[in-house]
């Protein structure tokens, strides 16, 4: 049996995503048995994290100085902005590093039945930042659910009277998917978006 504070860790690390409560005792384990080369880089680097996080006032990431690395970055495409739901959506993308322009983050996406509107996002924070020129293309990088796809209607209506060029991404099958495993929607979106063959 361990002891409070060890089970206080390991369900305090039972909440992260992805860790179960058995996940969380073998890190937990882990973490005891490797406490010089494991336990205490990971305190160092959470008290760090915890004493300079912040939020990004001009895009909405989640970085540790205010504007972000990504916002601060001369070598990024300032007259390309891509919008995503989530935080973990321009991480995802950003990974990729196949998008040379900069983001901006609504922090969520229009949902009637759970009460979120468009004031609820940083939709107002996105026409100023259009508004305010230099940007030739917003990407519209919502997810393909149908909250998603309305935020992105909704978004090209708000957006229509400057000028710029709105695009969004590409949906419909995934490489290596096979057809028989594919939703409804997802084949519905493949066949809308079908294109010759060359």
């Amino acid at each position: 049996m361990a002891s409070p504070e060890i089970e206080t860790l390991a369900n305090a690390l039972a909440r992260l995503p992805g860790l179960g409560p058995r996940s969380a005792r073998r890190a937990v384990l882990h973490l005891m048995k490797k406490r010089e080369g494991a336990l205490q880089p990971l305190l160092s680097a959470l008290q760090t994290v915890a004493d300079r996080l912040s939020t990004c006032s001009t895009c909405g990431n989640v970085d540790t100085s205010d504007p972000c690395q990504i916002c601060r970055d001369p070598r990024r495409d300032a007259a390309s902005l891509c919008v995503v739901e989530e935080v973990s959506d321009l991480w995802a993308l950003d990974r990729s590093r196949l998008f040379p322009g900069r983001y901006h983050v609504l922090g969520g996406r229009l949902a009637a039945l759970e009460g979120i509107r468009p004031e609820d996002l940083a939709i107002d924070s996105l026409i100023g930042r259009v508004a305010a020129g230099g940007i030739d293309e917003v990407v519209l990088a919502m997810n393909a659910t149908l909250e998603g796809q309305t935020t992105a209607h909704y978004l090209a209506e708000r957006l229509e009277k400057f000028p710029v060029r709105l695009t969004q991404l590409a949906h419909g099958l995934p490489v290596g998917g096979e057809l028989d495993y594919l939703d409804e929607g997802t084949l519905a979106q493949a066949l809308r978006a079908r294109r010759p063959v060359a």
